[in-house]
């Protein structure tokens, strides 16, 4: 590819020899010939370049290369964003024959595009909906009812349970599980949990646990992508729903009722129970904890870590267990600091009281 072609995929200004042919996009340490593309955008970087065999590189705006060390160069604005029209460019599609594996299964009654690719041992159910330009790659199950959007790819492993609904562009990566039955279960009696909640003791016992059937589906918006072996619960009677946009990384889990709105990212090993409420554009960092029944605004950031055991108010930082707001944080961290000096100045008052009891007892 062209290096004036490759600044026309970012929107980029490109500077010396357009018309240098680039093979691939490597760190400035890693470059091996001519042909690499040396990724320099931070400062640092620059120095490497007087040694590196790559002739072309991608600088932020603002920075110029040593001398004689490039033949030509792109300039990009913010260099994280230009990371992602980077790794498109450069991006490698993941290896699916065409057609539809010999020893997958199709059930009769379910329609799939005609370009839609099915691979190795794959199962498709009756009445399930798979639109073009998807990507089902080997072991997947899509459970009987289910609708998959356009242009979807689905990473070995993946289930789908019975009629959860998949839209365009979603992605979905290895032993990711959507749809599986909610942790929804009920005793014939108020049971501990519920005195817990109530009275703040327990008085009551769990003779038997019973339960409660999961009815509803899953619902994954446009453009969505979740990760390695997370996994969504269906609704008990609504559908849980994940929002436009939105991103869950591998391990996160997401239990029944829940709704999460459109472009927040949700960090590794995150848990939000049943029937709480994500608003828009939120991000929950890693190891992540929400309690059931909560809601949490719009454009929040909770630290990783934290727990979530309340509400959480629109366009705020939260951090700790529980989660409290971040200039509330702050403040007990810099009292806790505070906390040895006071004690010092604690042990020396008594010392000097007791100096002062000694000599009034000598008297």
């Amino acid at each position: 590819m062209r290096l004036d072609e490759i600044a026309g995929a970012l929107g980029a200004a490109v500077h010396g020899d357009v018309s240098m042919n680039v093979t691939q996009a490597v760190h400035p340490l890693e470059a091996e010939a001519d042909t690499d593309l040396a990724l320099a955008m931070d400062k640092s970087l620059l120095p490497l370049l007087v040694d590196s065999p790559a002739r072309s590189a991608i600088l932020s705006a603002g920075m110029v290369p040593p001398e004689s060390s490039l033949d030509g160069y792109i300039t990009v604005g913010r260099s994280r964003y230009a990371m992602a029209g980077i790794t498109s460019v450069f991006e490698k599609p993941v290896y699916a024959p065409s057609g539809i594996h010999s020893s997958a299964v199709v059930e009769e009654s379910a329609k799939v595009a005609g370009d839609v690719r099915i691979g190795a041992f794959s199962y498709i159910g009756p009445d399930v909906v798979i639109g073009r330009g998807c990507t089902i790659m080997s072991h997947v199950t899509i459970g009987a009812g289910a609708s998959v959007g356009r242009n979807v790819l689905f990473h070995p492993g993946v289930r789908i349970g019975e009629r959860v609904t998949v839209g365009d562009r979603v992605i979905i990566h290895a032993n990711a599980s959507i749809g599986a039955d909610g942790f929804s279960f009920v005793t014939p009696e108020p049971g501990s949990v519920e005195s817990a909640k109530s009275k703040g003791r327990i008085d009551a016992t769990n003779t038997e646990i019973v339960r409660v059937n999961s009815l509803g589906a899953v619902v994954l918006g446009d453009d969505t992508e979740i990760g390695a072996c997370s996994s969504i619960d269906r609704g008990t009677i609504s559908s849980t729903r994940i929002g436009r946009g939105t991103k869950l990384d591998d391990l996160v889990m997401v239990g029944h009722n829940v709704e999460i709105g459109e472009n927040c990212m949700i960090c590794g090993q995150v848990g939000i129970a049943g029937s709480s409420i994500i608003g828009d554009r939120v991000v929950l960092a890693g190891q992540v904890g929400v309690a059931d029944h909560l809601k949490i605004g719009n454009d929040v950031v909770v630290g990783g870590g934290s727990g979530v055991g309340s509400n959480l108010s629109d366009r705020e930082i939260y951090l700790g267990s529980p989660a409290i707001k971040k200039t509330a944080f702050v403040n007990q961290l810099l009292s806790l600091r505070r906390m040895e000096t006071m004690f010092k100045e604690l042990l020396d008052l008594k010392k000097r009281f007791s100096a002062i009891e000694t000599a009034e007892k000598k008297r």
